[in-house]
């Protein structure tokens, strides 16, 4: 067995695709998907059901697990905003060099802040720098460091 893939739901695909490959340096894996008939209304229980997408190579994962971003037609769009302890899909986090540095670069690709930068020990692990920042669309990213006491 074999851990795949995460999934993402997208308003727009290809914005939240950039977003991703651009900040995390996510390269994607060919091909787009653009999926429908009778088999995909059947696997998803939606009739009429046209899903585009495409799968993206997460950092340091040569053969996955991959990170799916998808765009359903018909779609739902949620309603309220994300939260960190709502049930489901919680976040997505990347360890990272420098938490500050890559912050900016969430920032100047469009995402936000989710919280604060906290540093803290966290005993048989060591030194924690991390924050909660969001994507394009809302969606909740870590950024996380782990140095060695």
């Amino acid at each position: 067995m074999k851990f795949a893939h995460i999934n993402l739901i997208a308003q727009d695909w290809k914005k939240l695709t950039r977003f991703y490959t651009d900040v995390f340096g996510c390269q994607p894996v060919y091909p787009e998907r653009d999926l429908k008939g009778d088999w995909i209304d059947k696997l998803t229980g939606i009739q009429g059901s046209h899903i585009k997408g495409m799968h993206l190579k997460l950092p340091g994962c040569e053969d996955g697990p991959t990170l799916e971003i998808f765009q359903y037609e018909p779609h739902k769009h949620r309603t309220g905003s994300h939260q960190i302890n709502r049930q489901g899909f919680g976040h997505i986090a990347f360890k990272v060099e420098n938490v500050n540095e890559m912050a900016v670069r969430v920032l100047n690709a469009g995402g936000k802040y989710y919280g604060e930068t906290v540093e803290k020990e966290i005993p048989g692990v060591g030194i924690l720098t991390a924050v909660y920042m969001e994507d394009v669309e809302g969606n909740i990213i870590e950024l996380q460091n782990i140095k060695p006491v």
